[in-house]
């Protein structure tokens, strides 16, 4: 008996010429007498399918291109209740060049800035930041620091930002504050913690409204001082 065998094709083909009825069934020789065309599907000898034209002769079919997904904190920010948080980078996280740092760990966690200055803060601005702390002793001297350099005043936006703020931030003192912190690594002095942040969603309103507010409003008296004395020279 001969056959002549595709591969991947299914059953044997037995032409009615060559069937023998004087041997056995079970003792058949395969042959190829009239020089088939053997096609193999290289897609069936592979481990998994695949779409690619390299395992297979058939052309792959067209598909259209899709986009990359890409993670938008403000989109999922968007979905659920966000909150605000004011940061403020001290002078001497200003001065050690610590900014790029700080912002950088805020970035990561995934939460979105909004807003940014860089100004020198004024005495009374400081003193209505930091009017809960006005019957301390150490009121003049945190007052004094503050308005001893330039610092930067921060907006930011997301689900969770005040408390999440706080542990990236870390203890108020830096000895006590965990490895990892804001405050942990880039501080050790109570008085020099390098930076402030919101202790509750209505304080970071109430903070950011005020710090670009007064800063806004700072702007236009210098502005107009400036004026005046360009005038009256």
């Amino acid at each position: 008996m001969e056959a002549v065998t595709v591969f991947g094709g299914g059953r044997p083909y037995l032409s009615s010429s060559s069937i023998r009825s004087s041997q056995p069934e079970r003792t058949c020789s395969l042959s190829c007498s009239h020089n088939p065309i053997i096609r193999t599907h290289y897609r069936h000898l592979a481990a998994f399918s695949s779409n690619s034209h390299l395992f297979s002769h058939i052309p792959s079919r067209s598909k259209t291109l899709t986009k990359p997904h890409i993670f938008l904190p403000h989109l999922v920010a968007s979905l659920e209740n966000v909150e605000e948080s004011y940061i403020m980078i001290k002078p001497d996280g200003v001065q050690r060049g610590l900014v790029g740092e700080i912002i950088s760990r805020f970035e990561k966690k995934g939460f979105k800035l909004t807003g940014l200055k860089l100004f020198q803060c004024p005495k009374e601005l400081a003193e209505e930041h930091y009017k809960d702390l006005s019957a301390k002793p150490f009121f003049p001297t945190l007052i004094d620091y503050i308005t001893s350099g330039p610092v930067v005043c921060m907006a930011w936006e997301g689900v969770g930002v005040v408390a999440s703020a706080r542990k990236l931030i870390g203890s108020t003192n830096p000895l006590q504050a965990e490895p990892g912190t804001i405050r942990g690594d880039l501080a050790v002095q109570t008085g020099r913690n390098v930076v402030h942040g919101s202790d509750s969603p209505e304080n970071g309103k109430r903070e950011i409204g005020k710090a670009f507010t007064a800063l806004l409003l700072y702007y236009y008296v210098s502005f107009k001082i400036f004026c005046l004395k360009f005038l009256h020279r």
